[in-house]
């Protein structure tokens, strides 16, 4: 849900440029190239995996097309480059200036950062609707019908880039397993661009642009990805964080019919988040209003695609990020919200009444989810100071007679916090345990498990939780076992989600050591990810199970 590098200033929003052309020599392309309609797509080949680099599929959204649905390019003509190394970025969200962390968990976080998040250097632009396509080198298209997975990345719903995770090495690794597969990623309108609420937002029917802009990258792979070599009945949908959380998003959607568009999904640290109407997005929407000076005008909203987009996200920034002191409650006003169109109620209510796309889908968390937000509210020493912010940042609306079981279930005893299992260790600041535990099972653990208790017994579910790549001080963190997955050499799961796209069942077609069982609310088996001499193993998914219901119950009443 949130950028790798959330705890800092965010990194990858700070980027230069680089652009490499390609020859046509005499008419002809010099490397490799597919035909889309009436245009050839130029790509590079590098090694045994051929790349297809920033090719638009919707109209800029500027202009007057600025926090409007994405209007899909109907055909294309002439040449398109595809070269390019990295695609440009949507606008990044610039947040206000974070916590200074304490020097006993600065370096950690520091060693995180620098781990976890890929070193990338790519433009910004409001006009950044583009996809990529990488496929195995000499894949035919016609002859070919390879299983695709259309990745979406991860960021908190306010920045990322399709260039955080190129697909290169991922089909190097499916190709060396005699799986190929092809790897599509999108890039999506973010923040203020793509995720701004409120009753002028939902009167105009223009909510969860991003999750729209995603829609229509689907609609743009299901006709054009055959031209690659891709089975356009063959896709999986995945994502990492807020691209985990987009996953459950789009199966939530129209009523939980896919339009053919996709038949798997696969959710690292991310399920259908508990939020709420767009209303309660307001109060952001009539702060950037007033910022940008569009307070008096008679249509704030065609004021908004007025103005300069820099005025914009400058006054979208002033908003605390999650390197501040408020921590993982700085995404609540970019999270989708239900908006009447894309989601036509919350999404757990959504999960209840069975809106949910009847596909089989993996769905996992890492052990510490909550950790890494935790760290900058080392100001937070006292039971008070902890059930205030709780109450204020979380469950504003929440009586604190109804609070009061979850502080319980809460305690601060560092036994039961997170890091979890290491006792008494790791406790960086007098509440630090138990905030990260309570961050953690609001975002991550509690809507994950609500949303495959509910839908087990009706569609083929695989869970999975990580302790691999711990981090001194942050043991198992939000992210840590996603970098293997694209970098890891000979990586177990990313082999499970290679098998899961190509057959609809992550043991499929393999030798896997271990057989991973599907999902129920019966015996709650799911795979474990470790570390050492034994990586995998069958484990239950039952531990601290009366903190996440109760949870559950919380913000199935009082949506974030």
């Amino acid at each position: 849900m949130f950028s790798r590098l959330a705890i800092f200033v965010q990194l990858a929003a700070t980027l230069g440029s680089a652009v490499v052309s390609s020859a046509v020599l005499n008419g002809t392309p010099a490397g490799p190239s597919v035909t889309i309609d009436k245009a050839t797509v130029l790509g590079t080949t590098n090694g045994s995996v051929t790349s297809y680099i920033s090719i638009p599929y919707a109209q800029p959204p500027i202009g007057d097309l600025r926090l409007r649905l994405p209007v899909l390019l109907e055909s294309y003509n002439g040449t398109i480059n595809a070269t390019q190394p990295a695609a440009k970025q949507c606008p990044q969200l610039q947040s206000a200036p974070g916590a200074e962390l304490p020097p006993e968990i600065e370096e950690d976080v520091l060693a995180y950062s620098t781990t976890i998040l890929p070193v990338v250097d790519v433009p910004e632009d409001e006009d950044c609707l583009t996809i990529n396509v990488q496929v195995p080198s000499g894949t035919k298209p016609g002859e070919d019908k390879l299983p695709v997975l259309v990745f979406i990345f991860g960021g908190g719903f306010t920045v990322g880039s399709t260039a955080w995770f190129p697909g290169q090495d991922f089909v190097q690794h499916s190709v060396n397993m005699n799986q190929p597969v092809v790897f599509v990623a999108m890039n999506y309108r973010l923040n203020a661009l793509g995720f701004l609420g409120g009753k002028e937002i939902k009167d105009a029917g223009v909510g969860n642009l991003g999750l729209h802009d995603q829609r229509a990258a689907l609609r743009w792979v299901n006709k054009y990805i055959s031209a690659f070599g891709g089975d356009p009945d063959k896709v999986t949908i995945w994502g990492p964080s807020a691209g985990s959380m987009s996953v459950s998003f789009q199966m939530l959607t129209n009523g939980g019919n896919t339009e053919g568009l996709f038949r798997a999904g696969v959710m690292h640290s991310g399920s259908p988040i508990p939020t709420g109407d767009t209303e309660l997005q307001q109060s952001a929407y009539d702060s950037i209003v007033a910022q940008v000076g569009c307070a008096n005008s008679t249509d704030t909203l065609q004021c908004l695609r007025e103005v300069p987009a820099s005025a914009l996200l400058a006054a979208a920034g002033t908003f605390p990020g999650t390197s501040s002191y408020i921590g993982a409650a700085a995404v609540k006003p970019w999270n989708p919200h239900a908006d009447g169109v894309f989601l036509t109620d919350h999404p757990q209510k959504l999960v209840l009444s069975g809106s949910v796309a009847n596909v089989p889908f993996i769905s996992g968390d890492v052990l510490d989810e909550g950790t890494l937000f935790a760290t900058p509210s080392f100001n937070i020493t006292n039971d008070d100071e902890f059930e205030a912010f709780i109450h204020d940042e979380f469950f504003p609306d929440v009586p604190q007679d109804e609070l009061a079981p979850l502080f319980t279930l809460y305690p601060n005893d560092p036994a039961q916090g997170s890091p979890f299992g290491t006792g008494d260790a790791n406790q960086l600041s007098p509440q630090y345990k138990r905030m990260a535990a309570v961050q953690g099972d609001i975002l991550f653990q509690a809507p994950r498990r609500f949303f495959i208790d509910h839908v087990s017994s009706n569609q083929p579910v695989w869970s999975f939780i990580s302790e691999r790549g711990p981090f001194q001080g942050l043991g198992y963190p939000h992210g840590s076992e996603f970098n293997g997955v694209f970098f890891g050499p000979g990586n177990d799961l990313a082999d499970y989600i290679i098998q899961f796209a190509a057959t609809l069942d992550p043991n499929g077609g393999s030798n896997r050591t271990i057989n991973w069982p599907r999902y129920n609310n019966n015996s709650r088996e799911v795979l474990n990810v470790l570390d050492g001499d034994v990586p995998l193993k069958i484990g239950n998914d039952s531990d601290r199970r009366a903190q996440t219901d109760k949870l559950a119950e919380l913000t199935f009443k009082y949506p974030l």
